[in-house]
């Protein structure tokens, strides 16, 4: 009979307390922007005293840090389910990604400013925390090779389309869908550049 393998309390004690810490920073960013975020004020949420939170992460730019790696982490898990499921089709695919892109960012506009803009001056992301957004262009370029698109600069063209269009969407109507709307037919336009198969998205009537 095995031993049961030892736990380490205190190590399951540490990481839930680290999480605490960043759920009640992103408590925050979601109530009053990125920026509000403070020591203190993630400390008074948690029932704990600021100079403890040292103990757990050395300055508030170590709990964007922290924060950064999760969100591209859950995007990441995201990304890889929904791409296995991805219509055949290279337009019907390519919709189906920048809308996911798009579903994700609105959900959570604090999440999407921290993972997408340089919101937090003198905020650099460690290397621990960028790689799953390295992992995400990583599958993206993969997924894009399956479909047709080769160039590194098509997938620059349509990240910056995509990208721009939410931009628009969060910066002049949140919650809305004005610019959402318009995905079809740019997605159509960039698919017409590259000669690639498939009937319109938008419609032609």
């Amino acid at each position: 009979m095995s031993a049961a393998p030892n736990r380490d309390r205190q190590a399951e004690r540490r990481e839930a307390t680290r999480r605490e810490i960043v759920d009640a920073a992103w408590e925050i960013a979601r109530r009053d922007g990125l920026a509000a975020v403070t020591l203190r004020e993630v400390a008074a949420m948690i029932g704990m005293r600021s100079p403890s939170l040292y103990s757990h992460f050395d300055s508030k730019n170590a709990i964007y840090d922290a924060m950064f790696g999760q969100a591209w982490t859950l995007f990441l898990a995201e990304a890889e389910k929904n791409f296995r499921d991805l219509p055949e089709a290279p337009r019907e695919a390519l919709l189906a990604i920048v809308r996911h892109f798009y579903d994700f960012s609105v959900t959570d506009v604090a999440r999407y400013q921290l993972m997408n803009q340089r919101s937090i001056p003198g905020f650099v992301p460690s290397e621990a925390a960028y790689a799953p957004s390295v992992q995400v262009i990583d599958l993206l370029q993969r997924t894009f090779h399956r479909l047709g698109i080769t160039d590194g600069a098509d997938v620059d063209l349509f990240l910056a389309l995509g990208g721009g269009l939410l931009e628009r969407q969060l910066a002049n109507e949140p919650g809305g869908d004005r610019w959402l709307r318009q995905l079809p037919r740019v997605i159509d336009m960039f698919a017409d550049d590259l000669d690639l198969p498939g009937p319109p998205l938008r419609s032609t009537t």
